[in-house]
């Protein structure tokens, strides 16, 4: 087989994309944080060559999963070398990186994954000199020194539950809340495709909601098992 295609289960399911839809749509209708989660493991998914929801479809469920594979992931505090590393590792470009980190404009993170930015950034006794002084009290408040680090913050403070790219002009007004989000607006590779979503002038422009749709449709097609690889699984949430 040739792995995944539009219309894959047009004979086997044909209402497979409206069920889906609608499922979706009610589980976030019901709790609005199910799309932030829904990316995140597509995006593991992809990454660990697991399971995944792609469109085109026809991602076959692995067989395997082991918290090792999961060491090739972006992490919270990666460099923009080593994101741009493990994109590239998976077939996926600088622009593909910059587009697919635009899912923070809907997602959370945990004060443990940041708080250390705020209060004694690398032994300096102060808070990561690339935040925005301005912004340093809202997030102190969020995560107070020492306080509960399971606490979940919104990654896009001004756009909460909007899919749009105003997480690019936080990274610009230097707002970015994980130190992995503020690394693309400080390296000039990364900070160009910023600009380029922001549409400023004298770069060409690039629309987030096409781009990163773009970005998800070729993520979607790594690794992807094809012949005797894989399985489809009969019950979802255990293999067969």
């Amino acid at each position: 087989g040739q792995g995944t295609r539009l219309g894959f289960y047009r004979t086997s399911c044909p209402r497979v994309e409206t069920i889906v839809q609608s499922a979706v749509q009610a589980a976030i209708r019901n709790n609005p944080t199910i799309a932030p989660g829904l990316l995140r493991m597509f995006f593991h998914d992809c990454f660990t060559g697991g399971t995944g929801w792609p469109v085109p479809l026809g991602r076959r469920d692995g067989l395997v999963s082991r918290a090792a594979d999961t060491a090739n992931l972006p992490a919270f505090n990666d460099p923009v070398s080593v994101q741009v590393r493990k994109f590239s590792d998976k077939g996926l470009n600088t622009q593909d990186l910059v587009a697919l980190s635009g899912a923070h404009t809907i997602g959370t993170a945990a004060c443990a994954l940041f708080s250390y930015r705020l209060y004694n950034y690398n032994n300096t006794n102060g808070p990561d000199p690339t935040i925005d002084p301005a912004f340093l009290p809202t997030l102190r408040n969020l995560c107070p020194n020492g306080g509960d680090g399971s606490r979940r913050v919104d990654l896009d403070p001004p756009s909460v539950g909007r899919f749009d790219n105003s997480y690019y002009a936080n990274l610009r007004n230097r707002r970015g809340v994980l130190e992995s989000d503020a690394a693309l607006w400080n390296d000039p590779t990364t900070q160009r495709f910023v600009n380029r979503f922001l549409g400023v002038r004298g770069l060409l422009g690039l629309t987030f909601n096409v781009e990163f749709g773009r970005s998800m449709i070729k993520m979607g097609n790594i690794e992807v098992k094809t012949g005797t690889q894989g399985q489809i699984r009969r019950v979802c949430n255990a293999i067969n």
